[in-house]
């Protein structure tokens, strides 16, 4: 599997680079975020490791174009910032992870390998979404899980294609009224609330494994337990 490294640090990239390769991953390196953006959106990657303070763009605003440009890819932010707003920055414009410098290599791979785990069940490209058993047909518009069909109406279509395109990642209910509703959320409503019960009447209902989970006080998730 092949990693993209976003590190202006020589002496950081190279330990990073060796750690990666002797792990049998395969490593192309950026020194700036333009050029970071160009190979993302070029090549395909398990995962995307990105420093925040580099030229061209920093990390931040890498990951927040990546992810307008419907970058899925996996990506770790590594970064000497550990204030908790830099961090909460960094999950907002998109990242997976969050890892502080200094750091051991033995934790950023145990991250990475969670992340191109997490990749690897979720097989997308322009026309189908899976995972867990899940297939979403997005020309068709169709719908199955364990082959079983299941219909959905347009809008629950639409909340579950949401969901699997973050899944594994908490999405609030105002992220969910913005893309699925292109709407301002407002708080006193319980339609996200209406259509995930109606979404988990048809996905999660009739399957032993639930793959809809409510994360209190966040929002919800798409993930195997």
């Amino acid at each position: 599997m092949k990693i993209l490294v976003v590190e202006d640090e020589p002496k950081t990239l190279h330990a990073i680079r060796q750690g990666l390769e002797e792990t049998q991953f395969e490593v192309d390196i950026a020194y700036d975020g333009l050029i970071a953006k160009r190979l993302a959106l070029k090549n395909s990657y398990a995962a995307i490791i990105t420093d925040v303070i580099i030229p061209g763009i920093n990390g931040f605003e890498l990951v927040r174009q990546l992810r307008a440009q419907g970058v899925t890819t996996p990506i770790l932010i590594l970064t000497a910032l550990d204030e908790t707003s830099d961090k909460v920055m960094g999950f907002d414009v998109g990242s997976d992870q969050y890892l502080t410098k200094p750091f051991q290599f033995a934790e950023l791979l145990a991250r990475i390998r969670s992340l191109t785990k997490r990749s690897r069940q979720v097989e997308m490209n322009a026309q189908t979404l899976r995972f867990a058993g899940i297939e979403m047909n997005l020309d068709a518009k169709t719908v199955t899980r364990d082959a079983h069909s299941i219909d959905l109406t347009a809008r629950e279509f639409a909340l579950l294609e949401f969901l699997m395109r973050n899944q594994g990642r908490v999405v609030s209910k105002a992220d969910i009224a913005a893309q699925v509703w292109d709407l301002n959320f407002d708080a006193g409503t319980n339609v996200v609330e209406v259509y995930i019960n109606y979404l988990r009447k048809k996905i999660d209902k009739n399957f032993p494994k639930k793959l809809i989970h409510t994360q209190f006080g966040m929002g919800y998730v798409l993930r195997e337990e």
